[in-house]
């Protein structure tokens, strides 16, 4: 009998995990730790294996595998916008990562307007209807409560690019603080002497260490921190906010700019109302999104290296799922200064 004819019926019925073992002449547990990622298989095994399956037509069924090991392999990742040109690279980067080691990603928007209790629990139920292993809780003020609810149930989480008073909680964040104290450095080396401070949210700990970074290394130079005024993260109120500075009588010389999404902005408002960058304002930005290289910008940027960032997460997520581990860890990842055309000469 042909092996088409054998498995004449399996165009009407689903192809089993068995029926791929019979083909392939191995035991269905062969099929199956073919199929499970992570799983020990011998070369020559799983490559007859995943011929029968071709031959057959069979597709592993994840929802089953879930149901039987009480794993999903997916990891949940939770932002509050995209919009910030550093995520979309990160998420991608993270994905990338997990995918070599079987896990896959699921996308969550959260909204940062909804920070009560309600808020929470929504999103909080969102996200165990999919039976995640792990989250990673990204660019939300948000944070620390839902680190909170995720431990109780006992889901490892991890913090990223934020710090969150959870002490259950890991987190991976650049060195802000060196970040604010480079831009200072910077700008007070290209002959800066009123600089201000785009801000992001208020509350968020990027901006505060940003600052706080900023105005240690003005110090150290008997200098003080000009003003400042409040971006939101957000593109057009960067603008907007940088019209009102610009208006004011006493104007600055230099901005450092909380990240390079807001810089954009800036930088376009002070195009319109005609000042020159750098001859009369000078922009540092933080993060380095591939876009802060284009043309019209050549934007000088404190960068992030996302790619370090991605893999420290990585590495404390499968430790929690692999090892049992839930030790909290905390990474701080180093920055650069990458110098390009929104800053002057030394």
């Amino acid at each position: 009998m042909t092996d088409s004819a054998k498995f004449g019926s399996t165009a009407i019925r689903q192809v089993t995990l068995a029926d791929v073992a019979a083909l392939a002449g191995v035991s269905s547990s062969a099929v199956s730790r073919t199929f499970t990622p992570g799983a020990s298989v011998g070369k020559k095994t799983r490559a007859i294996v995943l011929e029968a399956a071709k031959t057959l037509g069979y597709r592993p069924n994840a929802i089953a595998r879930t149901l039987s090991t009480r794993k999903s392999r997916m990891i949940g990742i939770v932002v509050s916008y995209l919009h910030n040109q550093f995520y979309p690279t990160v998420i991608e980067r993270l994905s990338q990562m997990l995918q070599l080691h079987g896990y896959h990603v699921l996308l969550f928007i959260s909204s940062d307007t909804g920070t009560g209790e309600d808020g929470i629990d929504a999103l909080l139920l969102d996200i165990l209807q999919y039976q995640v292993d792990g989250i990673v809780l990204a660019s939300t003020t948000m944070s620390s409560q839902l680190a909170a609810h995720c431990h109780a149930v006992g889901i490892p989480v991890v913090l990223f690019n934020r710090l969150a008073p959870v002490e259950e909680a890991s987190t991976v964040t650049s060195d802000n603080l060196e970040g604010g104290r480079l831009a200072a450095r910077t700008l007070i080396e290209c002959g800066a002497r009123r600089i201000a401070f785009v801000r992001g949210l208020e509350d968020s700990s990027t901006t505060q260490d940003r600052e706080k970074g900023l105005k240690e290394e003005l110090a150290r130079h008997r200098k003080r921190l000009f003003g400042h005024i409040c971006g939101e993260y957000d593109f057009d109120a960067a603008k907007a906010a940088t019209r009102e500075l610009f208006s004011l009588a006493k104007k600055p010389d230099a901005l450092f700019v909380a990240n390079d999404h807001m810089a954009f902005a800036v930088i376009d408002a002070l195009r319109d109302m005609g000042h020159e960058v750098p001859r009369d304002v000078q922009v540092v930005g933080f993060d380095n999104v591939p876009q802060s290289a284009w043309g019209g910008y050549r934007l000088t940027t404190i960068e992030q290296n996302s790619e370090l960032m991605a893999r420290a997460t990585v590495s404390i997520l499968l430790e929690h799922l692999e090892t049992g581990d839930a030790t909290p860890r905390q990474v701080v990842t180093p920055v650069q200064l990458i110098r390009r055309s929104t800053t002057r000469p030394i």
